[in-house]
């Protein structure tokens, strides 16, 4: 007979991990009640979802921006999901926002996703980290993983979906995006992203205020 769990513990599940009400009180009900056991069924649950339907084709979605304060960094972001009625839930919308406001506190990002990151760039991180001092007394094998370790790290560090979402340290953008998934019931793909930063560029100019007053002067002699 499974045990009887409170409405509040039900909404308290729902709020941490996004998950439908029915599948909250269903895990919470298998855990006994056991809310970071919940978590982990539901997490579990949510990422096999998200990857079954990671395939499927999502050509409808939102172009989303976000305005720094100041207005001197503006982010421009195209969110992708399968049907026009997801795009129009408030949840697809807060999500749509949440990253574009990711990538505009996100200046060495550069790239959606690892797989988006090209063969030239690969090869030029490759090469310099090849050629860093330390590793000249390394053998050829400890060499390689090391070099192949710096470079998945710097890699990721200008990838998007490798960040950590910055209104949660416990999620990576990845697995903000499967959440999602698995409570919209829809594939979900941030497609590209465009960022602005005010001046970017262009060469300011700057004016020595002695030098223009010395001009001055000897125009008048």
């Amino acid at each position: 007979m499974s045990i009887q769990i409170s409405a509040q513990h039900v909404k308290q599940l729902r709020s941490q991990t996004g998950a439908g009400m029915m599948d909250c009180k269903k895990a919470l009900q298998l855990n006994q009640g056991n809310m970071q056991l919940a978590m982990e069924t539901l997490r579990k649950k949510g990422l096999a979802s998200a990857d079954k339907k990671s395939n499927r084709i999502a050509v409808e979605g939102v172009i989303e921006s976000y305005i720094h304060l100041g207005s001197r960094i503006g982010v421009l972001v195209e969110l992708n999901c399968e049907t026009d009625f997801v795009a129009r839930r408030s949840e697809f919308h807060r999500l749509a926002k949440d990253i574009a406001m990711q990538i505009a506190a996100c200046p060495s990002v550069k790239y959606v996703s690892l797989d988006h990151i090209d063969q030239d760039t690969y090869s030029n991180e490759m090469r310099i980290e090849s050629e860093k001092e330390d590793l000249k007394n390394k053998s050829e094998e400890i060499k390689n993983k090391i070099i192949i370790g710096r470079v998945n790290k710097s890699l990721k560090e200008i990838s998007l979906m490798d960040q950590v979402f910055i209104k949660n340290q416990d999620l990576s953008i990845d697995e903000l995006i499967k959440r999602h998934i698995a409570l919209l019931g829809e594939n979900i793909k941030i497609r590209r992203f465009q960022k602005f930063a005010l001046g970017e560029g262009l060469e300011k100019k700057t004016s020595d205020f002695s030098v223009e007053v010395k001009e001055v002067i000897n125009k008048m002699e």
